[in-house]
């Protein structure tokens, strides 16, 4: 009996000896990657409003009652499209009685004519006084001044004709009707709202600790939080330089595509990023890597596995984060640029340990 004791304890042992020898051989393949140098961001979301590009309230410029009209909510428009009229009879008496006016000074005009032509031909043979010539001239020179006002009443009064017609400044969709026929309608009173189909931009405001570090024409991207799957890219066309509400500035993220589920009102995020200072108070230059490639220490210390090829192993190395963005971890010291280092199970790896590249193509050292 304690020979077979003795004989299964030997096999055991040999068993496990040959086991740990087998795992102390097997060299674990990583994913890697060669870091880089770049400069350090920072990411500031801030909420907008998407709007129109082109908007404006339409109104009549002159009063009158509401006779038509033509277009309701939601409607899709033409440049110069009739939207709505005025009751033109008053407009029309307008420019007729403007008309009359015209004439009757254009035959008073042609009567002072007429009396300043005999008074020239008579006062060069001495048959009349110089008094008469100059009241003569004067009677002529203030009718044709009174020409020039009637005409200028007739050109009124034909605007004003014109402007009882309300018409479509561009393309567009009308957002909101504020009229009803026979209403009576002020000068300036709005009718109607109308957006242009030039697109939509977002109206965000900007905290004074960020807006020197925006850059007309940036392109930036833009979210949308009840359209979760779109996100677009946007570009800083207005930079506001006064400050409104707390401080903050406007500025305007004009869309760089269209999208028939965006309105006009909804609420957008959009990303600001721009170099900054990391949490050390580092400025400069850093090493970006993958989130992914970092493993956490005791006292919030953090790890990578950088590869070395000479060895085929990886070793551990601590280094000094900065910033986290876009799941890019920005390190300050600890790494160089060009060294290359484990991105993926790094809970997995232990310094000191072999290890081989999943990408074959890359130059091997022995």
């Amino acid at each position: 009996m304690r020979i077979l004791l003795s004989i299964f304890i030997t096999t055991f042992l040999l068993s496990c000896s040959e086991q740990a020898i087998t795992t102390e051989k097997t060299v674990r393949p990583i994913a890697w990657v060669k870091v880089t140098e770049s400069n350090l961001q920072q990411l500031r979301t801030l909420s907008g409003i998407v709007a129109p590009v082109e908007a404006t309230s339409l109104s009549f410029e002159v009063i009158g009652k509401v006779q038509t009209v033509e277009v309701n909510l939601g409607d899709t428009v033409n440049k110069g499209q009739i939207l709505a009229q005025l009751n033109h009879r008053s407009l029309e008496l307008s420019l007729k009685s403007a008309q009359a006016q015209l004439d009757k000074a254009n035959s008073a005009m042609t009567e002072a004519k007429n009396g300043f032509t005999r008074f020239s031909q008579l006062i060069d043979q001495g048959l009349v006084s110089q008094s008469g010539f100059d009241n003569a001239k004067a009677n002529y020179d203030s009718s044709k001044s009174a020409v020039g006002v009637a005409q200028a009443q007739l050109d009124i009064a034909s605007k004003n004709l014109q402007d009882g017609t309300l018409k479509a400044p561009y393309n567009g969709i009308i957002t909101k009707r504020l009229i009803e026929p026979s209403q009576q309608i002020g000068l300036g009173q709005a009718a109607f709202e109308i957006e242009g189909k030039h697109g939509l931009e977002v109206n965000v405001m900007v905290p004074e600790t960020l807006i020197q570090e925006l850059e007309q024409n940036a392109i930036i991207p833009v979210r949308f939080p009840v359209l979760a799957h779109i996100e677009m890219l946007g570009r800083i066309t207005e930079i506001g330089t006064r400050a409104e509400a707390a401080n903050a500035f406007p500025v305007t993220v004009v869309l760089q595509k269209e999208n028939s589920l965006l309105r006009a009102g909804m609420t957008a995020e959009v990303d600001f990023a721009f170099d900054g200072i990391g949490k050390t108070g580092y400025q400069g230059i850093t090493i970006s890597v993958p989130f992914t490639a970092l493993s956490a220490g005791i006292n919030q210390k953090s790890y990578v596995f950088v590869y070395n090829p000479e060895k085929n192993i990886v070793t551990q190395r601590e280094v000094q984060t900065e910033n986290v963005m876009n799941n890019i971890a920005y390190i300050s010291s600890g790494l160089n640029n060009g060294e290359i280092i484990a991105t993926a199970g790094v809970a997995f790896l232990r310094d000191g340990q072999k290890v081989t590249l999943l990408d074959k193509n890359i130059q091997r050292f022995n």
